[in-house]
């Protein structure tokens, strides 16, 4: 009998999960081995913190996810100390900057909001959850069409993708039909506000059990699952390097950060998926170094604010009775800030934008008593307007091997910066952001362009090509140019400018990958 197929996944993020789970239910007799650097968080691995109504264990769970500050510095992160609206902050609660000031932390002065989670579950431990399609020039071009749309809605599968959660809120509804008035004959068809599709299971109670790294896991953490028995998950365990000869990699060098005893595991497949920023910083310190990796860096521009509803112009579509009956809807689950989630979507060429209006009970940021739109009755909407970022190669992370970080791998500079084209279109994002906020209420945060880093959506430091002509670090199936058996997964290896949120994109072409690799192993 042939021996099983040994595959190690670096990274318990949702790339990584579904990377596991696909082999696994496609492959028989693979096993696969998962390694992360960062804590369990929860007793179900991956479990979306949002999830968690005990607000001191969840502020816990958030915490033990920062990294060299896990040990309760949030303040000297730069981590809000208060309740915050996910999203609408530079370093959201469960992340940590990169350039945090401590021995041994990145260099990112143009990028200053650049931060990472590190934890079982990654960012799918923390993420907004919006999955939005990615739509005409953010598609990836060296995917087929007709396939890519197989792909995506795989992967919306995997997240639990819905597009009608708080869909029947009256005062979304309201939101919807104001916003509707204001771009009235200046959206395409089908391009107009509408609600925004997010990952997670609806509620009887009309609340939200919001995905989490656990929904891509599935079978796998399931005791007793025929998947569950091929699958061993370590946390706490860092990646050093890749051990590789002649395009083929045979191990990965991990570290018990328990312990600090070192070993290498065996394997005969290897997906790196732990992030843009240390995916390729891995490679690198295995001595993978094609020319594209660490450059073409995009994230994108976010230009937000905050409104205050108007009650008379909201209550043109929806009444008092409503309003009751949505705080009473709210109360079921307090922890949970925000109660319904609308969107503009992309479009092009009139509005390659990709706006999120967030409707919430509480303003993200403390009012004070005697501010003129404090405990507001009728809410708050959280507005941000996301921004494409045109792929450019000297935008890169940069890797030193003779300076080590915090963890001994090679330390990183971030190079960064916004080019004609996308300060043109922060100007007109920024004008667009001010009607939609007109059209809803009072601004109570003016808009704002976020400081570089702030969306978390890093992109391209590992991107997919046709062809191996050194703008590119991986072929059309996730593959490192020039081995046969290394795969990464992530934003990393998404080419396109893009504005939408780009989780379903990197899960679908992580289905792609899987796909790939059970064709050629079966």
């Amino acid at each position: 009998m042939s021996q099983p197929t040994r595959i190690v996944v670096v990274g318990s993020g949702p790339i990584g999960a579904a990377y596991a789970r696909l082999l696994l239910e496609g492959l028989p007799r693979a096993r696969v081995l998962m390694v992360e650097a960062g804590p369990r968080l929860t007793e179900r691995p991956g479990v979306n913190v949002r999830n968690i109504a005990d607000p001191d264990e969840r502020a816990r769970a958030r915490e033990r996810s920062q990294g060299p500050g896990a040990a309760g510095f949030r303040s000297e992160l730069g981590i809000p100390e208060d309740t915050v609206v996910e999203g609408t902050f530079t370093a959201r609660q469960g992340t940590h900057l990169i350039d945090y000031g401590g021995r041994g932390s990145g260099h990112a002065e143009e990028f200053p909001a650049a931060a990472v989670s590190t934890n079982v579950g990654g960012q799918g431990a923390h993420w907004t959850c919006a999955v939005p399609r990615p739509g005409f020039s953010e598609r990836i071009g060296c995917v087929p069409d007709g396939e890519w749309d197989d792909l995506v809605a795989t992967a919306e599968g995997l997240l639990h993708a819905t597009a009608t959660a708080f869909a029947d809120s009256p005062v979304s509804s309201a939101i919807r039909a104001l916003l509707t008035e204001e771009f009235a004959g200046s959206l395409p068809e089908g391009y107009g506000p509408g609600v925004l599709p997010v990952a997670g299971d609806e509620n009887p109670d009309g609340t939200m059990t919001w995905a989490g790294t656990d929904f891509v896991f599935g079978p796998l953490i399931e005791p007793g699952s025929p998947e569950s028995a091929r699958f061993t998950l370590l946390d706490l365990t860092l990646a050093r390097g890749l051990v590789h000869r002649d395009g083929t990699v045979t191990g990965v060098r991990v570290e018990d950060l328990r312990t600090g005893e070192t070993r290498v595991e065996d394997a005969d497949l290897v997906v790196v998926a732990a992030d843009a920023l240390r995916s390729p910083q891995l490679l690198w310190a295995s001595g993978i170094r094609p020319r594209a990796l660490g450059h073409y860096l995009t994230e994108h521009p976010v230009i937000v604010s905050t409104i205050a509803l108007d009650g008379d112009r909201v209550g043109r579509f929806a009444t008092e009775e409503d309003l009751e009956r949505e705080l009473a809807r709210r109360a079921v689950n307090p922890s949970d800030p925000v109660s319904a989630v609308n969107r503009i979507p992309f479009s092009e060429p009139g509005h390659p934008f990709a706006a999120q209006v967030m409707y919430s009970e509480s303003a993200p940021m403390p009012l004070g008593a005697d501010h003129p739109h404090a405990n507001n009755r009728w809410g708050y909407v959280n507005m941000g307007y996301g921004l494409r970022k045109r792929p450019r190669f000297e935008d890169a992370v940069l890797f030193d091997d003779t300076e080590p970080d915090y963890r001994g791998l090679p330390n990183t500079t971030i190079r960064y910066g916004l080019g004609e084209a996308e300060e043109r279109e922060v100007e007109e994002a920024t004008a667009l952001l001010r009607r939609a906020g007109g059209a809803l209420g009072t601004f109570v945060a003016e808009p704002r362009l976020m400081p570089a880093g702030s969306s978390l959506h890093y992109q391209g430091t590992m991107r997919m090509g046709g062809s191996d002509d050194g703008t590119s670090v991986t072929d059309p199936w996730s593959r490192v140019w020039g081995f046969t058996n290394l795969v990464v997964g992530g934003n990393g290896l998404i080419p396109t400018a893009t504005a939408v949120n780009p989780t379903l994109t990197s899960v679908a072409i992580a289905v792609r990958g899987a796909r790939r690799i059970i064709a050629d192993l079966a």
